[in-house]
């Protein structure tokens, strides 16, 4: 295969020259990057990416996998190219946390696998609702859960009703294209986007064009790791923007009107980093073209020698915003963005639960169901709900919430008490409000620790032993707790009130336990924060899973007596002594 096929629709870069080291200076080794270095694989994921990329596995998948079953599967499509349209191997039942990091891949999975339905900008009718919860039901033994990505994820997929699956799903137009793999993931957008009173720009044509050019072309399907997108035209920054790869926050421009502020290089895992302001001013006919650019960037000059150091928040830490800027210029756009404010800081909240006034007169209602669960029997009955109350519309969020669009003001109090009926409530209490938690050692291969039973566990006990609070004003109006089952972050522990990191913990006398590193008082731009910030963690802070509600009760309480007046958890949580913090 040539280098040019190799990157699809584009000619490969050519490798500069390289540099001659300084005597007695060992040559540095290269990073992998296509435009400094050349493209000769340095790692063996580049190598089969490059031999045959993702995007070719779905007519092996359809034509001799479904047919011969799983024991037919060729392994570098099963651990590598089968990610490209969705399908990762789910963890064998029964295995313990303690065992994740000695086992070998193949050991830890199962038979079944992981499907994610890709939704950008969360946008789905209730005919879509319905095919997914069918498909749930036939198909993944009634589940699903609600990403924090506005994704759908299905358990229990055999790879011989894979084909079956997507011609439901692609009849009612979703797709499970490059969902996970070293691709462009699913574009975040905003819930109310077109819909919102307050909306300074409608992000859904930007989010419709860049999924329709550049979503499933190979000249993007080989990045040197997962490249996330994030869209949003409203006040409430509701898209989490500072922790995406690129990210367009719709803004104003004093002479240049409505348009959006470029952020890059925001992404956590185990090494967490936030995007910056490139400072520049994108105008909406722009858009997908600067999309092109910067994920171009991250083509070309991104890092691929060590998978660890691979994402594109590495590049624009060695680089900085003003030279990504001038790149992005000079190489890919041919012309400089005009400089641009900062969006203001949000003056609502982002996760849009409750009930609000559509601009035309009709009326969006935001639910929380519990840590994003969500089974098939109950999208079905959703779907039904919703058409019997003249609305066809949804939208997933980022913080595993649905939002119900047009429902007319005559029938929102019947909807929602309809809802409610179905575990999904508008008044949420505040634990089930913030509450988010990854898949977990149910379903996932790299989780060390349970974590949506937990977190429902958790959530119950807290309603029940923090109703004091509620009853007298002094619990927070929002209070955020995030549980992941690894170090990798998926839910997002390091930007939460409480986030809490799956480990092993020690027992005397005994095998170690599942429990959490406790990180406090991260968060992301908000209505208490002028910008985002991370946790702080506290040495030897860790926390038994029994253990949970006790601890959680216990620092809410601390802060309700401690604070001063005005300040919020995150404020209290990084000024407090870590003795207040136990």
């Amino acid at each position: 295969m040539t280098e040019t096929a190799l990157a699809g629709a584009q000619p490969t870069p050519e490798a500069r020259p390289a540099r001659t080291p300084r005597a007695g200076r060992p040559a540095a080794k290269p990073h992998g990057q296509w435009k400094v270095d050349g493209t000769t694989p340095l790692n063996p994921n580049e190598v089969w990416k490059q031999e045959d990329g993702g995007l070719s596995v779905r007519e092996r998948i359809e034509t001799i996998y479904a047919q011969g079953g799983f024991d037919s599967i060729d392994s570098t499509d099963l651990h590598g190219r089968f990610r490209w349209w969705g399908l990762y191997t789910q963890r064998r039942q029964g295995i313990d946390g303690g065992k994740t990091a000695t086992l070998e891949p193949h050991e830890l999975e199962d038979k079944y696998f992981m499907l994610r339905v890709r939704i950008d900008g969360g946008a789905l009718s209730t005919e879509q609702l319905r095919v997914i919860g069918q498909i749930s039901v036939d198909f993944a033994r009634g589940t699903a859960d609600i990403t924090d990505r506005q994704n759908i994820q299905l358990h229990w997929i055999r790879v011989e009703d894979v084909p079956e699956i997507w011609r439901r799903l692609e009849g009612v137009g979703l797709h499970t294209t490059e969902a996970c793999g070293d691709v462009p993931r699913v574009i975040l957008g905003s819930p109310v986007a077109g819909i919102a009173k307050d909306e300074i720009i409608d992000p859904t044509p930007l989010i419709h064009e860049i999924a329709a050019k550049y979503i499933g072309d190979p000249a993007f399907a080989n990045l040197p790791r997962k490249y996330k997108t994030a869209i949003t035209g409203h006040p409430s920054q509701d898209v989490v923007h500072e922790i995406n790869d690129v990210a367009f926050v719709g803004v104003e421009h004093p002479e240049l009107g409505l348009g959006y502020d470029l952020w890059v290089g925001g992404a956590l895992s185990t090494n967490p980093m936030l995007g910056k302001r490139l400072g520049a001013f994108v105008r909406p006919e722009q858009g997908a073209e600067v999309w092109e650019g910067v994920t171009s960037i991250f083509r070309d000059y991104g890092y691929r020698r060590m998978r660890t150091k691979a994402r594109l928040k590495f590049l624009l830490a060695d680089w900085g915003p003003e030279k990504f800027r001038q790149v992005l210029q000079d190489e890919y756009l041919g012309y400089e963005l005009a400089d641009g404010p900062a969006a203001p800081k949000p003056s609502t909240p982002g996760d849009h639960v409750g009930v609000h006034e559509q601009k035309d007169g009709k009326f969006f209602i935001g639910v929380a169901p519990t840590v994003g669960r969500l089974a098939g029997p109950t999208m079905l009955a959703l779907a039904d709900l919703l058409e019997t109350h003249g609305s066809q519309r949804l939208r997933t969020t980022p913080h595993q919430k649905l939002v119900v669009l047009d429902v007319p003001g005559e029938r929102v109090e019947s909807l929602t008490a309809g809802l409610e009926t179905l575990g999904l409530s508008a008044k949420p209490s505040v634990f089930r409000r913030g509450t988010i938690a990854c898949t977990g050692i149910e379903f996932c291969k790299l989780a060390i620790v349970e974590t949506k039973e937990n977190a429902a566990t958790a959530i119950a006990e807290l309603e029940r032993r923090l109703a004091d609070l509620v009853e007298d004003g002094s619990l927070p109006e929002a209070l955020s707790l995030h549980i992941n089952g690894c170090p990798n972050s998926c839910a997002r522990i390091q930007t939460a009130d409480i986030g809490l990191k799956g480990m092993m913990l020690p027992v005397d006398g005994g095998d170690p336990a599942p429990g959490f590193q406790v990180h406090l008082g991260g968060g992301l731009a908000s209505t208490t924060r002028e910008e985002a910030g991370l946790g702080r963690t506290v040495r030897g802070l860790k926390v038994y899973v029994a253990d949970l509600p006790d601890y959680v009760e216990r620092v809410v309480r601390r802060f309700v007596a401690d604070h001063a007046e005005g300040q919020s958890f995150a404020e209290w949580a990084h000024s407090a002594d870590e003795e207040a913090l136990q």
